[in-house]
């Protein structure tokens, strides 16, 4: 919403403002709220603690949603560029798997990022957070300016996620392989306690080469935690090369499918067909569920998809220029309003 629309409805008349908060929102108790309200003041408070207790609106609309993922993907190429330090290929890869969860999938209020009811997401493969900042920024998590103090000394938002730094991260990250024990833990908690929580863990491919990942693996299948789903970066690059040839993981369905998995694969960079893929988690009932999502390392940015060396290599001014060249543009098929 344009800020000076918002402000010209708040200094207008009461019933007005309230009846546009109605308009847009169909909301009217909260509309019923500020019409009770007897100053500006009681009426942006209202508007604070309806806020602070909403949850986010799941947008279906698929357009709008690749336009977010768009964004995200110039937000991280000024973000690196800033920083001059980071992750390139993984964070532009899962920028539709991220939009996918934070606009459609999780249970969550932005405003209230500690929300008991909350679903919890657990990121394994911690160096490609910039991508988590970025999502959570355009969710209203906190503001955009922020993700300009990436990897800054004192910022919240550190080359890897700190829990205890920035509400909304469900756990520290940087040892692979770590996430999905973390998780299963949560989820088996979860299921102790009668708590309705889901718990959504993402890895990348390339930690898979940690044992303790596989121990979390087995233990999931062994205890059967319907309310735990996997997200599986599957981009076939690592620090140092190709995964095959790193460390061959093929057949990789099969081998969590003998761990008592259910698995399905996705095309990485269909938001719907993530979305599609989470909702089949939640029918799964006797399973926790792996959903191996293929993506393009870099994606969105031709000199940077499928280069394992962009893995843990942030852009110069020039590189990042061409980048949002091509951001804006989709490459080139329409005219940027930066041109």
């Amino acid at each position: 919403m344009n800020a000076l629309v918002f402000r010209h409805h708040v200094n207008g008349k009461k019933n007005d403002f309230a009846n546009w908060v109605e308009g847009c929102f169909d909301d009217k108790n909260l509309a019923k709220k500020l019409r009770k309200a007897r100053s500006q003041k009681a009426m942006m408070d209202v508007l604070r603690k309806e806020l602070h207790t909403k949850q986010m609106v799941k947008i279906d609309d698929a357009n709008h949603l690749d336009e977010i993922a768009n964004f995200i993907r110039q937000d991280l190429i000024k973000m690196l560029l800033a920083a001059g330090s980071g992750h390139s290929a993984g964070t532009l890869g899962m920028a539709d798997v991220f939009t996918a969860l934070y606009f459609n999938v999780l249970n969550h209020r932005p405003r209230q990022p500690n929300w008991e009811g909350r679903d919890r997401l657990f990121l394994s493969n911690g160096h490609i957070t910039p991508v988590r900042y970025a999502a959570m920024a355009r969710a209203g998590y906190f503001p955009l300016s922020e993700l300009k103090t990436l990897r800054q000394f004192g910022t919240r938002l550190q080359g890897h996620p700190e829990r205890e730094k920035l509400p909304g991260v469900e756990n520290t990250s940087g040892p692979l392989g770590s996430g999905l024990a973390q998780a299963a833990g949560v989820a088996y908690g979860a299921r102790m306690d009668g708590k309705r929580f889901n718990v959504y863990c993402i890895c990348g491919d390339g930690e898979m080469d940690e044992g303790n990942h596989w121990e979390a693996v087995l233990w999931a299948g062994k205890n059967a935690l319907p309310n735990l789903t996997l997200i599986i970066d599957r981009n076939n690059i690592q620090i140092d090369g190709f995964t095959e040839d790193v460390m061959p993981l093929e057949p990789l369905r099969e081998k969590y499918e003998a761990f008592r998995w259910h698995v399905i694969d996705v095309d990485g960079h269909s938001i719907q067909s993530i979305i599609d893929a989470c909702n089949e988690a939640l029918s799964v009932r006797e399973q926790p569920v792996a959903i191996i999502a293929h993506t393009i390392p870099g994606k969105g940015v031709d000199f940077i998809e499928n280069k394992f060396e962009w893995h843990g290599k942030p852009p110069n001014k020039e590189e990042a220029k061409k980048a949002l060249h091509q951001l804006r543009t989709l490459a080139g098929k329409i005219q940027g309003e930066h041109e």
